[in-house]
């Protein structure tokens, strides 16, 4: 049945105008920016078989690749792209947010963002949030990618990279594809060289966090590691 011939109250777009997108479910949000669905299948079945493709977990659908959007019955390349194009905009929407705002004063919506860039990345990716005096964010970068396993880390491309930004202070980052969030010696190792060489700059290191998965990211400064 078309999502046109549900009774009015049932309809997504409907009960969005009158509860507010917060009512709806992924299913439903994600219906109403499809629009139509195909042959045999509403709008809302084919977001759910577009969730169920990706386990639910909507930071995997905000990485999935184009193909591997359209790899879904129904979702044509079209469609994917503006998918694409949807969760890109949502990011560069929090990065503005964040550029507002004291960064460093706002850690759960430093996490927020992180999550959403790194949690479903299939190689291991090294960022860095330049900051400014103010601890407001200057610019975020993604400074080193490797291999599942590991990435090769130059602390003095870092230092290099947060001069040419006139960076007053950073914070890390980087994700764990194989889900596990606990930091490594190697890790602690590599903070605490970091924190060094950018100390003989006058550079301070804020905090460098670990994403992997939905847990919520590791802070080294909450665990007392910087």
């Amino acid at each position: 049945m078309a999502i046109t011939d549900w009774p009015a109250g049932e309809r997504p777009r409907e009960r969005l105008l009158s509860h507010g997108p917060e009512a709806l479910s992924d299913a439903e949000l994600l219906a109403i920016y499809l629009r139509v669905g195909v042959r045999g299948k509403s709008a809302v079945d084919l977001a759910r078989d577009l969730l169920l493709r990706f386990d639910g977990n909507l930071n995997a659908l905000a990485e999935a690749t184009p193909a591997q959007l359209s790899s879904v019955s129904g979702i044509g390349i079209a469609k994917a792209v503006q998918l694409k194009a949807s969760f890109e905009l949502t990011r560069r929407a929090l990065t503005q947010e964040m550029v507002k705002r004291d960064s460093f004063s706002s850690p759960g919506q430093v996490r927020d963002w992180l999550r959403l860039k790194l949690a479903n990345r299939q190689h291991e990716v090294f960022m860095a949030l330049w900051l400014d005096a103010q601890n407001r964010l200057l610019r975020a970068d993604e400074l080193f990618t490797g291999s599942l396993t590991q990435t090769s880390v130059y602390p003095r491309e870092v230092v290099k990279t947060a001069l040419a930004h006139n960076a007053a202070a950073v914070i890390l980052a980087h994700n764990h594809p194989s889900g596990v969030a606990e930091p490594s010696r190697a890790d602690e190792l590599l903070t605490k060289n970091l924190k060094d060489a950018l100390a003989m700059v006058d550079i301070k290191l804020l905090d460098h966090f670990i994403v992997a998965g939905n847990q919520a990211p590791i802070s080294f400064a909450e665990r007392g590691l910087i």
